[in-house]
């Protein structure tokens, strides 16, 4: 059997435990000490608290519990009644409150002045409620904003101010809402939001998107900016955006292939926005990507299209080979500050394909620019003439000077009666002669056939033959009778005899 101890001895152990301080004052002492044992940090009833953690989830509350510790760093209010939050639900300033949520309320109001007390929030959850719209300077307030989810609410119209000074903003979530119109000031020269790295239109009313200007965003907040599940018509532009995110594996277009659909001209079911690729009515094709064409003696940049953001190093490979791993680079390549490379005075050898080599602070990438080189200046005279067009010119050349010579040249026929000769006299002895069946002359008889005069432009050679080239001379005249023709050798006459016929 145990020893029993005398109440005194029990006495004496405690006091000896604790000379001076009773057992009850100790505890309470304790209890003071505790972030949680003042009456200006009591946990509020019904809530969970741990540390700087207020959880208050699903505690059936239609308002804010009061009062809030000061030092409350993470306040739970989801899956509550919580339906309207004023501006004084949090009486005293919350300087170290960071997150707030507020989920699964069936929260339709927020006040512009809500966040005034809470200016250094980071993480703000306002989604799964029945928000309509987001009124002018809404998070103003909230500078120091890092993560905002608004997705599954009711919100229909975004007012263009509802995002300012939210400088530090990176992740938006605007998925399952009644959006119509794409919010573009929200992107445009990254002035509004210059953090943003990820923005989520999923499941909204949105029929059209700025293909031309999503397409110019960078490549990194192209892989985080989520279009699917909305009810866009069909169009090839779009379907080169989401084709060139494929082939470029951005993860708003792998994980969510099928999801995204497009709605064609004429038609009640959508269909696959990848689908559109050589099929009626549209019959798209797929645009090559990062291809660049420049002229002879152009200046051109290249610009690496990469998804990493906190690049550690990156260099280019030209097509022969040729590193350029440092600013300024050598001869005619240049890499800029911003990554891209720089070409000037481009050369003909200077086309091909250049690679952009980028190492990330988790996994490296390696991008391809095709340049082509046209074999011209841009301006001015071409140096050399393509050969198609040379040969156009040519046959173009050929068929005018075939056209000139049959139809343009002069007709030296016997029809030409101006310079034909005076005929000779009716008397004359050689035009009875019996061995002449064809005249030697031709006489202009309507409906003959027209010959050529060039053998009567020959002059008369040795043993009365006649000479290529020569001119025939007319012999003197001593009378009416004199006169005499010149034979023509070609004629019936001249075939028997090698002497002119004399009467």
């Amino acid at each position: 059997p145990r020893p029993q101890h005398p109440p005194e001895a029990m006495g004496q152990s405690t006091a000896a435990a604790g000379p001076g301080v009773p057992p009850m004052s100790l505890l309470l002492l304790l209890l003071l000490l505790s972030p949680w044992g003042s009456a200006a940090g009591s946990c509020p009833p019904r809530c969970v608290c741990a540390s700087n953690i207020l959880s208050c989830s699903q505690a059936v509350l239609s308002t804010v519990p009061t009062p809030l510790p000061r030092f409350t760093a993470v306040l739970d209010l989801s899956h509550n009644n919580v339906t309207r939050l004023r501006a004084d639900w949090a009486p005293g300033r919350l300087a170290h409150l960071h997150a707030l949520l507020l989920s699964h309320n069936g929260l339709s109001f927020v006040s512009t002045e809500a966040f005034t007390h809470v200016p250094h929030l980071r993480h703000l959850d306002l989604s799964s409620n029945r928000l309509r719209a987001l009124e002018e300077n809404l998070f103003s307030d909230l500078s120091e904003l890092e993560v905002l989810l608004l997705y599954n609410n009711e919100i229909a119209s975004v007012d263009r101010t509802a995002f300012e000074n939210l400088g530090r903003l990176r992740k938006l979530y605007l998925g399952q809402n009644r959006i119509a119109r794409f919010p573009l000031e929200l992107l445009r020269d990254g002035s509004r939001l210059p953090q943003l790295a990820l923005l989520d239109l999923s499941a909204n009313r949105l029929h059209s998107v700025p293909v031309g200007e999503l397409q110019a965003l960078p490549a990194w907040l192209r892989d985080r900016l989520y279009l699917h599940a909305n009810p866009l018509a069909c169009s090839c532009p779009l379907f080169q955006l989401v084709a060139r995110g494929r082939h470029r594996q951005l993860s708003a277009v792998v994980d969510f292939l099928e999801e995204l659909r497009c709605l064609p001209p004429a038609a009640t079911a959508p269909v696959g926005i990848l689908s559109l690729a050589g099929q009626q009515p549209l019959n798209c094709s797929e645009a090559r990507e990062a291809v660049l064409e420049a002229h002879l003696g152009d200046s051109v940049t290249l610009g690496c299209d990469t998804r990493l953001r906190a690049v550690r190093q990156r260099h280019w490979v030209t097509p022969g080979g040729e590193r350029v791993l440092e600013e300024g680079g050598n001869g005619s390549a240049a890499l800029l500050a911003n990554g891209s490379l720089q070409l000037r005075a481009l050369r003909p050898e200077d086309a091909g394909t250049y690679a952009c080599w980028v190492a990330g602070p988790l996994l490296n990438e390696t991008l391809y620019v095709e340049l082509l080189v046209h074999n011209f200046t841009l301006h001015g005279p071409h140096d050399t003439l393509n050969t198609a067009y040379t040969t156009l010119v040519g046959c173009i050349l050929s068929v005018v000077l075939v056209l000139i010579y049959l139809y343009l040249t002069p007709c030296r026929c016997c029809c030409c009666r101006g310079a034909e000769k005076p005929p000779a006299p009716r008397d004359d002895s050689i035009n009875s002669s019996v061995l002449s069946t064809t005249p030697n002359h031709a006489t202009g008889v309507p409906g003959e056939p027209c010959r050529s005069r060039s053998a009567s432009a020959t002059g008369p050679g040795q043993n009365g033959r006649f000479k290529v080239g020569g001119t025939p001379q007319a012999p003197p005249r001593h009378g009416p009778k004199a006169q005499r023709k010149v034979s023509d050798p070609d004629s019936v006459s001249s075939v028997f005899s090698d002497t002119p016929i004399v009467v």
